[in-house]
């Protein structure tokens, strides 16, 4: 029962290091990546699919995607969804497929980028806390494990919180160094 504690909450935050991850994917850079595409669902005959499943997302030149659907049909719909996402990115639909320029980022662009940046890795750190605070509860009601085995328990939980805050922090240092770089 012990280590099952600390091996789910081990679990919990991983899952809350890739959902980070996924989240520093959708922050533009000023080059073109397709994961920045990630969070775009496409309405693909009445039920919505994620875009990357029903096109091809390919980078031309370092700062263009091109969206080549594999369901020709579709181009309007993708297109639709690219304006809804709000990507700061405009479509440009030529009839087969869909070029979005990656623009320069402003200095301004980049300081708003890194305090988003922030602000995700701050989200993560509070799950993080969260998921802590929650192991600390059920060992703490854990009546057949004696007072010094929760002690134990306790610094081991609060050890793996700290090596997931500063993963974390390395993750969020690295994003905007790379949002940074001109």
């Amino acid at each position: 029962m012990a280590y099952a504690i600390v091996d789910t909450c081990k679990e919990k935050m991983d899952k809350a290091v890739e959902w980070l991850q996924s989240e520093l994917n959708t922050v533009r850079t000023g080059m073109a990546n397709a994961k920045m595409l990630d969070k775009v669902t496409v309405n693909y005959y009445g039920s919505p699919t994620p875009l990357n499943q029903i096109a091809g997302i390919s980078v031309q030149e370092g700062r263009t995607l091109v969206i080549k659907p594999y369901d020709p049909s579709s181009l309007k719909e993708i297109e639709k969804a690219c304006n809804q996402a709000d990507l700061g990115i405009a479509p440009n639909n030529d009839g087969s497929v869909i070029r979005m320029t990656v623009p320069q980022l402003t200095g301004e662009t980049r300081k708003e980028m890194t305090k988003k940046v922030s602000k995700l890795a701050e989200e993560a750190k509070v799950q993080i806390r969260n998921i802590r605070r929650d192991a600390n509860t059920v060992v703490k009601k854990d009546e057949t494990v004696d007072e010094d085995t929760q002690k134990d328990m306790q610094n081991e939980i609060q050890k793996i919180t700290d090596k997931y805050t500063k993963k974390i922090d390395e993750m969020a240092d690295a994003k905007s160094a790379e949002v940074l770089k001109v």
